[in-house]
């Protein structure tokens, strides 16, 4: 589905690479997970993957397509992003509005959205449980619900990839919850291809079926989430010893990840 070969990426005037020889493959229906102390280069990831930034070498693919060799209107119609959720104050459209922008990489240009366009972004809130949302001016919104809206305006492009960084970030316990089942949803139920930068651990756990970590020294580790997510493999990436186990809930054992101390603190 979405790939990145060999790829290496240096800031302007920057002394060494922040990314280098980067690889991993995410195939649909399956969500990658990247992880990493702050600086690390996660968002650089992100944002260089999608063509926003562009790789000293090496590339990515979308289905064997290099997307340099796609317009914007193209790459547009199959991957969406979504980035870290902002201060949403200064956005003078209401929530089915901002939705229906994420029809743009389909419509003419300087084509403005229609009755069908507005179905479809009223169709997307009710997927993400956000119809509440419609009329709301997005200035008055939370962090929550405004992270909802942008969700929302990246899958109302129908697309077969998912990009987010951070989505989950800054969100109280119930909002996290409900953002990490969306993309088990999306995952599950559209079959796309979810790649999304985190700072929780256990929620790359719960939810990832691989995993980047990315160390401060911008070297990476890729794969499997259940036999990446390790204690020695984190407390090399994050220098903090944790212990990981299975907690019974109804039922079910659920995989726990806690953080207990700095790497060498006895």
């Amino acid at each position: 589905m979405i790939s990145v070969e060999n790829a290496t990426f240096t800031y302007p005037g920057a002394p060494s690479p922040i990314l280098t020889n980067v690889s991993f493959e995410v195939p649909e229906r399956s969500l990658l997970a990247i992880l990493g102390p702050n600086g690390a280069g996660k968002t650089t990831l992100l944002r260089t993957m999608i063509g926003l930034q562009k790789w000293d070498s090496g590339r990515t693919l979308i289905d064997g397509t290099p997307i340099s060799s796609m317009s914007t209107r193209a790459l547009g119609r199959v991957l969406s992003y979504v980035p870290q959720a902002r201060n949403a104050s200064n956005v003078a459209l209401t929530g089915l509005e901002m939705v229906m922008v994420g029809r743009a990489p389909h419509m003419r240009t300087l084509a403005q959205p229609g009755a069908r366009e507005e179905r479809m972004a009223r169709d997307v809130l009710d997927e993400v449980g956000a119809s509440h949302l419609a009329e709301m001016p997005c200035a008055t919104m939370s962090g929550g619900q405004f992270q909802m809206i942008l969700i929302a305006r990246a899958l109302v492009a129908d697309p077969r990839v998912l990009v987010l960084d951070e989505p989950e970030t800054g969100l109280d316990f119930r909002n996290q919850l409900i953002v990490l089942g969306l993309l088990e949803r999306l995952v599950r139920d559209r079959g796309l291809a979810v790649i999304m930068n985190t700072h929780y651990p256990a929620h790359a756990l719960r939810v990832a079926d691989q995993v980047a970590l990315f160390s401060s020294t911008h070297e990476a580790v890729v794969g499997p989430a259940s036999s990446v997510m390790n204690a020695d493999t984190l407390a090399s990436i994050f220098g903090v010893d944790v212990a990981i186990g299975s907690v019974a809930f109804e039922g079910e054992d659920v995989q726990a990840i806690v953080p207990v101390r700095l790497s060498g603190d006895k």
